[in-house]
């Protein structure tokens, strides 16, 4: 323990000396990996929140309402699964019965209800994907913008070498070691919002799979309600 503490200080001390001599450049390059990284730990952290929370109440709900004896019991009770897509995409479709209801007296466009319920289903598919982009941006660039702190580090490191004279590994070892540290954050940023992209992409589909099996119930319903 007593050797591994001081060690440890010793790591960071020479990381932070070595960010520190890597030029205005490297940390121009270091500071935008970081504020790449930190946007995407909040990008995945808030997914990780809504995305648990929209599963949950989805359940909830669809149980709810295969419960329901109609859709005007679902309308009452769909208030406390509010965060559920499927009470969005359920309001979609109760909206457009209710026109077709003041209008006509009956269901007359089966059609436009169809339409009304994919378009919930599309609103909600669109406030799930917000900001995923961030993440697929995150794991496509960081890496390369790492590459090029770490080329910029490098040269600046043999220019270095070419001032003083010198051909030993030891003059150059540490320019280079500032160099790929770049390397090293960009892959730090990259890989997290590489993981959570997939995977959040992964649920975000699956939902939306649940929402277009739910718009089917909704019509199977409307047709058990309103039909003739």
């Amino acid at each position: 323990m007593s050797f591994e503490a001081p060690a440890a200080f010793f790591l960071q001390t020479n990381i932070w000396e070595m960010v520190q001599h890597g030029g205005p450049f490297g940390m121009l390059v270091l500071a935008s990996l970081v504020a790449f990284s930190v946007f995407s730990w909040t990008v995945i952290f808030s997914k990780a929140s809504s995305l648990r929370g929209a599963r949950h109440s989805n359940a909830r709900f669809l149980r709810a309402f295969r419960k329901a004896p109609g859709l005007e019991a679902v309308m009452v009770a769909s208030e406390q699964y509010r965060p559920s897509p499927l009470v969005a995409v359920f309001d979609f479709g109760y909206e457009e019965i209710a026109r077709q209801i003041k209008a006509r007296g009956k269901i007359t466009n089966r059609a436009a209800l169809e339409r009304s319920l994919q378009l919930g289903i599309s609103e909600e598919m669109a406030k799930m994907e917000r900001n995923m982009n961030w993440l697929a941006t995150t794991a496509t660039v960081t890496p390369f913008i790492g590459l090029f702190g770490t080329v910029l580090g490098i040269i600046r490191a043999f220019v270095d070498l070419g001032y003083q004279g010198s051909t030993s590994l030891r003059t150059v070892a540490p320019g280079i070691a500032e160099a790929l540290i770049a390397t090293a954050a960009g892959l730090v940023a990259a890989i997290p919002a590489a993981i959570f992209y997939n995977h959040y992409g992964h649920v975000i589909r699956e939902i939306g799979a649940r929402m277009d099996d739910f718009a089917l119930e909704f019509l199977n319903m409307t047709d058990r309600s309103f039909g003739d």
